[in-house]
């Protein structure tokens, strides 16, 4: 039977005061992990960066808008996955710890690397480890009620000396350090963590845990990550094990490095519980997206399950659906799927999760390059992406009353230029078919995952009966729909002026939307403007050609306080080369 009232269409905008994350994330872009745990130092004569860099006219024709890169500083020893920061500065270009070369190789290769992926479109983003520093150049005595111990906490850097940065760390610019070989702490400081669910957030993570409560190193660690976006150009930034990290450090951070350029940030705050997460969220007010790991144990659930689990678990699922426009969606990454890794990785029905991703009205997909490349899903994952630039448009409806223990179905209507698709994953042991009443009246639609031949014809009313496969899925579009993703680059240069004379010395216009462009409605990263002279504000943004845009004026301050104006949402779409928008402020 047909979808009846307790099908739920989904909201198709932000409210002007919903947190969201002000990133310049391509419309309907798609990241990539672009590393996994145990990468080879040595691939046929290449470094890593080498790799990296003579795959970017694959990655382009695959669909991938972003790279996240590993690591690239130095580490314990050549070995090491990043993760182990000795040295910040050290892009592979000092003899420290007994290499020059990081893991991925030098720095030379590393900007080749970035040249590459910015020749083909593609944005970059960096792994930003923040929370620890390891593998000291020596001992040091500190002393805790009267006893001396030696630990080490003296980074000092001869191989690099001052180049860069003349800041070196000692025992007082920690709260503690492990110690080998019983990897016991000592602790000289009070940890500066916040604490989150229950004390699950802990500072005492791993090496020597710097203390932000220190102003001395809040200012290095800025000082380092403007360094190192400029030296790298970088696009964005993944924010390393931040539940580990005072929190308002956090916040000061990608205020000063990320702040109101557009730059985009997901951090890793690893909360299984969905309140958790969003209390995450809150805390850091919208500065910075956060990947979904609540979604990814869903995805576990579903192949540990291997069949036997309920698939209307994947109705509503996640941070994803909670608040889409900060979240970051996966199915693994390196954490998940490595010898001795702490978290479990989906091994099971694993295409049945990244079609979810990657037909989502919410949430930004991440993709893991093992899974692409190492473990041969790059044609299907590729073709998913296909269809999600190209179809994967338009308000959203979750077919409550028609999904059952075996299948899910999710539909996006389509707008103006994309015809839409509908989805239909199946866990089961057996092909299924499922009537659903759909967007699409009178229309022939067929499966452009090509894991269903024919077509389907709908009636006036939009239902037709859907087959989907045993332990697979489907994607059916609107015939005459294209899978060719649209062309990527055009752009609009809209001017926005109006006169506003109501600010004092401190206080500045901003210009806000509900593109990434426009911020997205965070008003941490509206968008500055100019005054021409004052009392007249003006700022030119390049926004995307024929795609609706919603916008405000807000007032703020040095300290973000900010002032709305009233009214309601202005509305637009950009065409051409060059638009004027000519606005009074609405009391």
């Amino acid at each position: 039977m047909g979808a009846c009232a307790k099908d739920t269409a989904l909201p198709t905008a932000p409210q002007p005061l919903a947190p969201a994350a002000a990133n310049a994330v391509i419309p309907n872009g798609v990241m990539m992990q672009a590393f996994y745990w145990d990468v080879p130092i040595n691939s046929n004569g290449q470094s890593w960066w080498q790799v990296l860099g003579s795959k970017s006219q694959e990655l382009k024709d695959a669909g991938i808008t972003a790279v996240w890169l590993p690591p690239a500083y130095k580490g314990g020893n050549v070995n090491d996955v990043g993760y182990g920061v000795y040295d910040r500065y050290d892009l592979g270009e000092f003899n420290q710890k007994g290499t020059v070369p990081t893991r991925y190789g030098t720095v030379s290769q590393l900007t080749s690397a970035i040249s590459a992926l910015h020749g083909k479109g593609i944005q970059v983003y960096e792994d930003m480890v923040m929370n620890h520093l390891t593998f000291a150049d020596a001992q040091e005595q500190f002393n805790v009620g009267g006893t001396n111990y030696n630990v080490y906490s003296s980074f000092t850097y001869p191989g690099r000396g001052n180049t860069y940065s003349s800041y070196k760390w000692h025992w007082y610019n920690f709260n503690g350090t492990q110690q080998a070989p019983n990897n016991g702490w000592y602790q000289w400081n009070a940890w500066d963590f916040q604490p989150y669910a229950n004390n699950d957030a802990y500072d005492n993570l791993l090496g020597s845990e710097i203390r932000y409560a220190d102003v001395n190193q809040r200012t290095e660690t800025k000082n380092w990550g403007n360094w190192i976006t400029a030296k790298l150009s970088l696009d964005g930034y993944r924010l390393d094990a931040t539940k580990h990290i005072q929190t308002s450090y956090v916040n000061e951070w990608l205020d000063a490095v990320k702040g109101s350029s557009g730059r985009f940030a997901v951090s890793e705050a690893w909360f299984r519980n969905l309140t958790d997460l969003n209390n995450y969220a809150a805390a850091t007010g919208g500065r910075t997206s956060l990947f979904d790991v609540p979604l990814h144990y869903t995805f576990q659930d579903m192949s540990n399950g291997n069949g036997a689990w309920d698939m209307r678990g994947l109705q509503f699922a996640g941070f994803t659906e909670a608040n889409g426009a900060l979240s970051v969606s996966f199915v693994d990454n390196h954490d998940t799927d490595h010898p001795g890794a702490l978290y479990s990785p989906v091994t099971n029905l694993k295409m049945l999760a990244y079609a979810y991703i990657l037909t989502r009205q919410k949430g930004y997909p991440c993709v893991f390059y093992k899974d692409y490349f190492n473990y041969g899903l790059g044609p299907q994952i590729k073709k998913l992406i296909q269809i999600r630039q190209a179809n994967a448009f338009g308000p959203a409806t979750e077919y409550t009353s028609v999904n059952d223990a075996n299948v899910y179905a999710y539909s996006r209507a389509g707008d103006a230029t994309h015809a839409g698709l509908l989805v239909l994953l199946n866990d089961g042991g057996s092909s299924a078919s499922k009537g659903i009443t759909t967007p699409f009246k009178s229309v022939s639609l067929t499966d452009a995952t090509g894991n269903n031949a024919g077509t389907i014809t709908t009636n006036s009313s939009g239902y037709a009966v859907f087959p989907v496969g045993a332990r697979s899925y489907a994607v059916w579009v609107p015939t005459g729909g294209s899978t060719t993703p649209p062309p990527t680059g055009t752009g609009t240069n809209v001017t926005f002026n109006i006169n506003y004379s109501n600010t004092v010395t401190g206080q500045d216009l901003y210009v806000i939307g509900s593109t990434a462009q426009l911020g997205a409605w965070n008003t941490a990263n509206a968008i500055k403007m100019s005054t021409n002279p004052w009392p007249a504000w003006t700022k030119t943004i390049n926004l995307t050609s024929g795609t609706s845009v919603q916008y405000k004026y807000i007032r703020k301050d040095g300290a973000g306080n900010v002032l709305w104006e009233g009214g309601a949402n202005r509305s637009f779409t950009p065409s051409g080369t060059s638009m004027t928008r000519n606005d009074t402020w609405q009391p």
